[in-house]
């Protein structure tokens, strides 16, 4: 699977919505697949089905 760069652009209850930088899609996930630490604004990376922060 591609890597992806993602940015959470809101929180509603346990689930994020997601923006993808490049292609501006947007993903709706479950805060239990994304790292602690993760709120509005957060910067992603998704590569080999792992959630990383990066900004």
């Amino acid at each position: 699977m591609t890597p992806h760069d993602y940015k959470v652009i809101s929180i509603q209850g346990e689930y994020a919505t997601l923006r993808d930088i490049d292609s501006g899609d947007e993903l709706f996930i479950s805060l239990f697949l994304l790292p602690d630490g993760t709120d509005i604004g957060t910067q992603l990376h998704y590569e080999d089905l792992t959630y990383e922060i990066t900004g």
